[in-house]
């Protein structure tokens, strides 16, 4: 590995380190916080002395949000502060909806460049398409200008029924279009897909648990149910977490009443605990999770519930180890604090906390780098497990606490040792933008191909395998990608699948090979 790729992995495990300590377990009320003591109203009257009495302008909101978030890496990894700027938009993603367009867009050559109109969304519904420019919003220029991602969020949002004014240039036809669309809410799927595999079992994708994630789930369990699956694998794979609740729902629908799902513990010791109901519709079938080194929080609940149960078989690797229980508070500003509260543990009585040393975010989140190096992404015999932590499932088998979900079944990593940045970056955007770039140079032709040519043709050509090379190198990544020339080619071929058919020939295509969608099948 070159230099540069030496560090990849690492870049890529740190952003999503970070976007985990952002969507951990959340189960708040709204609280308002005051001072009460001495030593809070010293805080408040000194940044009243400098934003009063120092020489110079000082911005003091500024500096509440330096000290504020000064004093929560005093804390733990997982206590964070979240400005305005970013709490509304935490707050959207995690609602499962906004008003909008409804558009996978990014910024290509400074233009926002649509991807794909979301299917039945405001947009698509007005006559947007992929590959349009958008020039224009009303009278607001949105090319050419370096702009911020909240700042054409900004352009593009609105009230539900209000209309914006879109000037777009329309590369297939070569000319603008002004197209008027009428702001509607937009959904944000925590559940990507829910698909057969084969004639029994089915698959479901959850992306992150929020507000509407069990119902997104049950309706597709129903409907795999209707399929005739009596098999269900649940990926929960690069799952950052989210709400408590959802994942504690989506668990009582495999078990059966009174078994214990999670409880939780205080400082004070007061322990909550969270049993099944009898409201389970799939409680009798085969169930299989799938889970990695990114899969956190509300993932680990339903991953730690389904085997301290003994209810079903954990595939995968080792997950990432958070059982810190965060409640928000709200400021009068707009921004939170997300605050630790209480441990939860699973059903046999393990905390899956990994170590932390409090004001050392840092090297907590570096954790993914030692994996690396210990070789536990490549061999189960690699993950270190303490002795002293031993538990057991409801049958007797031992399971461990102190650091994530282990997996009855391992699976590596599918890319070859040494070269582990690559799987992180084949599920990052870059591939995405690396094949829009591709359609987009004769979206006319690929617009012709009908899914049957479509895979016969991708089957042959491996051309674009070189072409993603090449696009990688001129990004200053210098990867080769002949030592994994499979996975590469079903990462492309599905993400060409999805921009031109949709999400459920992108997933078709990306399971086929997929190796522990294989193992779980064949267990």
């Amino acid at each position: 590995m070159k230099s540069k790729e030496k560090y990849l992995p690492i870049l890529l495990f740190s952003c999503v380190a970070l976007g985990i300590m952002i969507g951990g377990m959340i189960n708040f009320p709204n609280r308002k916080l005051s001072p009460k003591n001495a030593s809070q109203a010293k805080l408040n009257r000194l940044i009243d002395f400098i934003d009063n009495e120092y020489v110079d302008d000082v911005n003091s909101d500024s500096i509440v949000a330096l000290t504020v978030n000064s004093i929560l890496e005093k804390l733990d990894p997982h206590s964070i502060y979240i400005p305005p700027s970013e709490q509304a938009t935490e707050a959207e993603i995690m609602k499962g909806n906004f008003v909008g367009i409804g558009v996978n867009f990014y910024m290509y050559k400074d233009t926002v460049t649509v991807v794909n109109p979301l299917p039945n969304g405001p947009a698509a519904k007005a006559g947007i398409q992929a590959g349009d420019r958008i020039l224009y919003a009303g009278k607001t220029k949105l090319f050419g200008r370096n702009l911020p991602s909240d700042s054409l969020f900004t352009k593009l949002k609105g009230n539900e029924g209000s209309k914006v004014n879109l000037t777009v240039y329309r590369k297939t036809e070569n000319k603008k279009i002004n197209i008027a669309v009428t702001r509607g809410t937009v959904p944000i799927k925590s559940v990507d897909i829910a698909l057969m595999l084969n004639k029994t079992t089915g698959y479901i994708k959850i992306n992150r648990f929020a507000e509407n994630t069990y119902d997104e789930f049950i309706t597709g369990l129903n409907q795999l149910k209707k399929k005739g699956a009596n098999s269900i694998i649940v990926d929960v794979r690069n799952n950052g977490g989210g709400y408590l609740e959802k994942a504690v729902e989506i668990a009582d629908e495999f078990l059966k009443k009174d078994e214990l799902i999670v409880f939780t513990k205080n400082k004070k010791g007061f322990t909550n605990e969270t049993f099944a109901t009898d409201k389970g519709i799939f409680e009798n079938g085969k169930v299989t999770i799938l889970i990695d080194e990114n899969s956190a929080s509300a993932s680990e609940i339903l991953a730690g519930a389904i085997q301290d149960n003994d209810r079903g078989t954990i595939v995968g690797r080792r997950s990432f180890g958070k059982g810190l229980v965060q409640r928000e508070m709200d400021f009068d500003d707009g921004s939170a604090v997300r605050l630790t509260t209480a441990r939860y543990y699973t059903p046999s009585g393990r905390s899956i906390q990994k170590p932390y040393t409090k004001g050392e975010g840092e090297k907590y989140s570096h954790d993914f780098e030692a994996r690396f190096e210990n070789g536990e992404l490549y061999e189960k015999d690699k993950i270190k497990v303490a002795d002293s932590l031993k538990f057991k499932t409801k049958k007797g088998r031992i399971v461990y606490g102190g650091g994530g979900i282990v997996p009855d079944i391992f699976v590596p990593l599918e890319v070859k040792k040494g070269e582990e940045g690559l799987a992180y970056l084949l599920n990052s955007g870059v591939v995405g933008h690396f094949v829009f770039e591709q359609i987009d140079k004769d979206r006319n032709y690929f617009k012709k191909l009908s899914y049957a040519t479509f895979l016969t043709d991708f089957e042959k050509d491996e051309s674009y395998i070189s072409k993603f090379e090449n696009y990688l190198k001129n990004a200053g990544l210098d990867i080769k990608l002949s030592n994994n020339k499979q996975i590469v080619k079903t990462h492309l071929t599905a993400e060409f699948a999805r921009q031109l058919f949709g999400e459920t020939q992108y997933y078709q295509i990306l399971l086929k090979n997929d190796l522990m969608i294989n193992t779980a099948l064949k267990k």
